[in-house]
């Protein structure tokens, strides 16, 4: 089984914390595929701001948060 996503904090903002998604993926699991865990780590810390994330294709897309828990996948900015 692989690893929880593998991921770096590249920038933090009053409007947006972004995230990249660094694998190696054949021994991490990506963020779009964990996205679950993902959005644990960083629910606590986002106070109000989207969560965005930069994905193993090297698109900038949304990891949508209600109450804490992962809730979709949105573009990011929206």
């Amino acid at each position: 089984m692989a690893n929880h996503a593998r991921i770096k904090v590249l920038e933090t903002t009053p409007e947006v914390l972004l995230i990249k998604d660094v694998g190696p993926w054949d021994q991490y699991l990506t963020v779009t595929n964990d996205a679950e865990w993902v959005v644990e780590q960083f629910a606590d810390h986002l106070d109000g701001r989207r969560l965005e994330y930069i994905d193993s294709e090297g698109r900038r897309d949304q990891l949508l948060v209600a109450g804490g828990r992962f809730a979709g996948f949105a573009p990011a900015g929206t």
